[in-house]
């Protein structure tokens, strides 16, 4: 499967941002869906998951009631809602697809990854 990550750009602290990411060359509902991200000079960690057919999602405990992961099946794309934004949040936002376990959290977990979407938070 391939993947491309579309949405990031410049915002000031408090906006919000949707990232989108579209899915091809594979049967998407077979996929668990994810996204992650990387600060400068950070590991990549993980931001939420979503089950193959929408109806679960998963979330990091430190951006759960900022943040929202959905996905649009008909369209073979996934999303990120994020609200609140502020300075810590700025990295590089990947999506990624498994079909592992969907709600570990782990990278291990997904094994197609699209390179990414940079989301800068200014002060």
């Amino acid at each position: 499967v391939q993947l491309q990550a579309s949405g990031g750009g410049l915002v000031q602290a408090g906006g919000s941002l949707r990232l989108s990411c579209a899915s091809s060359g594979d049967t998407f509902t077979s996929y668990h869906m994810g996204w992650f991200r990387q600060a400068p000079g950070k590991e990549r960690e993980f931001v939420a998951s979503i089950y193959r057919s929408g109806g679960a999602t998963s979330a990091a405990d430190s951006l759960k009631g900022r943040f929202t992961i959905s996905r649009d099946n008909a369209k073979n794309t996934v999303y990120l809602q994020m609200n609140s934004l502020t300075p810590e949040d700025t990295a590089v936002y990947y999506c990624a697809a498994g079909r592992g376990s969907w709600a570990s959290g782990s990278r291990r977990d997904f094994g197609s990854w699209g390179p990414g979407t940079e989301v800068t938070v200014s002060s």
